[in-house]
C-alpha cells in the first residue's frame, strides 16, 4: 500500500496550552493522533467525577478528573497523592511501557542490540486502516531494534510492539508472558497483561500505583534509551509522526513518559518532570480528552512541586551512631551514610530520624558493610530510609578474648 510523506509540526501539539488537533486533513495524519482501536471519531465522553486524593499535605489535594490518579516521588518511590490508586483499570498504549522496558533491559544486558533486524510478520503489520495507531511497517520488512524502540515510544506503533513481541519471544502471547513475570518482579500487584499493545481485553489491566512502579523502572534502570521519551518526532518509512504527549512541547521540565488512549481507557498520560534537583512522576487515568489529561496533569505537576520540598535529614559525611560489636578487637564500630541523602516532604515539615542497628552485631565486621539504617519520618508518617555504613574494619577477636567477652556479657559487664 502506498502513503503519502506526512509530517506533523510540534506546533500542533502546542495548539490550545497542550490540546492535540483532531481530524486532521492528512490521511496518514489522522493514524498519528489516534491510539488503539479508536474506529471514527467521536465526541469527548463526560468528564469524571473530580477525585480528591489522600495526602499527608494540609488542605489536602486538588480535585483531578479522572477514575484514578497519582503523584510519586521518583528518588524514593513514596507516593505523595492518589485517588482511587489500586483500581485495575485498561491502560491502552500505557501498556507500551513494559513493552519499552523489556526491549531496553534485553538491550542492557546484551539479549539485543541495537541494530539485530526485526521481522514484520503478516500478524503484525498494520494494514493501513484507521483503527490503529502505526509505525508503518511495511509487510515482511526488517527494521532495526532502535528503530522499532523509536516507533514504539514515540510513534506508539501497535505494529512495532507486536513484532519485537514475536522477535523476543516468538509470539505476542509469549511475550505478555515475560511482561507479567517482570511486572512481578518490580512489586507491580494490580497488573495483568494479555498484549503488548494496550488493544482491549477484559483481562487486560494495570493500576495507577503499577504504573508509576513501571515508570520508576524505566527511569531509572533504562538510562541510555531514557532520552528516547522526550523526543517530539521520529520518522519512518517517509512517515513522520509527533509524540502525542503534549507536555513535551509545552513544559521543558517534562521528559517523559507515555500517552493512551482507547474507548474503554479514555485518555491516560504517565508523565515525568523534574524541577530543582526533585523529580515527580503523575498518573492520570481515564479522562474525557488529550485536553483535559494535559490540563490534570498540568494541575498535579504544579501542585506537587508546589507543596513539596527535598529535606537532607543527615548531613553526609557525618557519623550518625557508634554500633556495639560482639567478638572483635574492637568493642564499637562508627556507622554513617554511604552517600547523599534526600527525602521529599511537605513544605515546612520537620522531619525526624531514628537508627535501627543490626541486633548482636559479630565480628568480623567490613568496612563499607551494612550494618543498620535510619528511617526519616515526617508528621508520624515515614519518608523514607538510608543505609548505615560500618566506617572500619573490624578484625574478630582471638579464641581468649573472645572466652573473656563471652564471660563478660553472661554476667552484664
Amino acid at each position: 500500500m502506498q502513503l503519502n510523506t506526512f509530517s506533523i509540526l510540534p506546533v500542533v501539539f502546542a495548539i490550545a496550552a497542550g490540546a492535540l488537533v483532531p481530524n486532521s486533513v492528512s490521511f496518514a495524519a489522522s493514524h498519528a493522533t489516534k491510539h488503539a482501536t479508536q474506529k471514527k471519531p467521536t465526541p469527548d465522553a463526560p468528564a469524571p467525577t473530580p477525585l480528591a486524593g489522600q495526602t499527608a499535605v494540609a488542605g489536602g489535594t486538588p480535585a483531578i478528573a479522572a477514575k484514578a490518579w497519582l503523584l510519586m516521588d521518583f528518588d524514593s518511590g513514596e507516593v505523595l497523592a492518589s485517588a482511587n490508586p489500586d483500581e485495575p483499570l485498561p491502560p491502552a498504549s500505557l501498556t507500551k511501557m513494559m513493552t519499552s522496558f523489556l526491549v531496553e533491559q534485553a538491550l542492557r544486558s546484551g539479549k539485543l542490540k541495537k541494530d539485530d533486524l526485526v521481522s514484520v510478520s503478516q500478524t503484525a503489520w498494520c494494514r493501513g486502516s484507521s483503527t490503529e495507531s502505526c509505525m508503518y511497517l511495511p509487510l515482511n520488512s526488517q527494521a532495526t531494534v532502535v528503530d522499532i524502540l523509536r516507533g514504539i515510544i514515540i510513534q506508539s506503533g501497535n505494529d512495532a510492539s507486536k513484532a519485537i513481541a514475536e522477535h523476543m519471544a516468538g509470539s505476542e502471547e509469549g511475550f505478555a508472558k515475560l511482561m507479567n513475570a517482570e511486572a512481578k518482579r518490580l512489586g507491580m500487584t494490580h497488573t495483568n497483561f494479555v498484549n503488548a499493545t494496550g488493544l482491549p481485553d477484559p483481562e487486560h489491566k494495570a493500576s495507577a500505583r503499577d504504573l508509576a512502579i513501571l515508570a520508576r523502572a524505566i527511569i531509572r534502570d533504562s538510562s541510555d534509551y531514557y532520552p528516547i521519551y522526550a523526543e517530539r518526532e521520529f520518522k519512518y518509512n517517509g512517515i513522520k509522526q509527533g509524540n502525542r504527549n503534549a507536555l513535551l512541547y509545552t513544559d521543558p521540565t517534562v521528559d517523559g513518559l507515555k500517552t493512551g488512549h482507547t474507548q474503554e481507557a479514555g485518555y491516560c498520560l504517565v508523565t515525568s518532570s523534574k524541577r530543582n534537583g526533585m523529580r515527580l512522576i503523575t498518573v492520570i487515568l481515564n479522562t474525557n480528552s488529550a485536553q483535559a489529561r494535559a490540563d490534570q496533569t498540568r494541575t498535579l505537576l504544579g501542585w506537587g512541586f508546589g507543596n513539596f520540598e527535598k529535606a537532607t535529614p543527615i548531613q553526609p559525611n557525618t557519623v550518625v551512631t557508634t554500633a556495639k560489636v560482639n567478638f572483635g578487637k574492637a568493642d564499637t564500630v562508627a556507622a554513617a551514610l554511604g552517600s547523599p541523602w534526600t527525602v521529599t516532604v511537605p513544605r515546612g515539615q520537620q522531619v525526624q530520624t531514628s537508627v535501627q542497628v543490626k541486633p548482636d552485631l559479630e565480628a568480623p565486621v567490613a568496612k563499607g558493610a551494612v550494618i543498620g539504617k535510619v528511617v526519616a519520618s515526617s508528621n508520624g508518617k515515614p519518608v523514607g530510609e538510608a543505609p548505615l555504613i560500618a566506617q572500619a574494619d573490624v578484625e574478630r577477636a582471638g579464641f581468649m578474648l573472645r572466652t573473656w567477652q563471652r564471660v563478660a556479657k553472661l554476667f552484664g559487664k
